[in-house]
């Protein structure tokens, strides 16, 4: 498998929180930085694909109309919270 070296400027509260997993993990910093970029990636693939077929719902005519998700909402049950309007 061949690889690339990637630089990227990060925030220090970032950086710092990275090198604490590092250590939490008892891990190298750079494992830390390819296991968070290759689920970051694999999350945005996801997010793409189901993206598409939400659009492809839509285009096919498979929609809620709202009044119905308000309906469906102000039915659920209430935990605790106070509702603000």
């Amino acid at each position: 498998m061949s690889h690339r070296v990637f630089t990227a400027h990060v925030p220090s509260a970032l950086a710092k929180d990275v090198d604490a997993l590092a250590k939490q993990l008892d891990r190298p910093r750079g494992w830390v930085m390819k296991e968070a970029l290759a689920l970051f990636v694999d999350l945005e693939r996801k997010r793409h694909v189901l993206t598409l077929e939400a659009l492809a719902d839509v285009d096919a005519g498979r929609t809620v109309d709202h009044g119905a998700v308000e309906a469906w909402a102000a039915g659920l049950p209430r935990r605790g919270r106070s509702r603000r309007r």
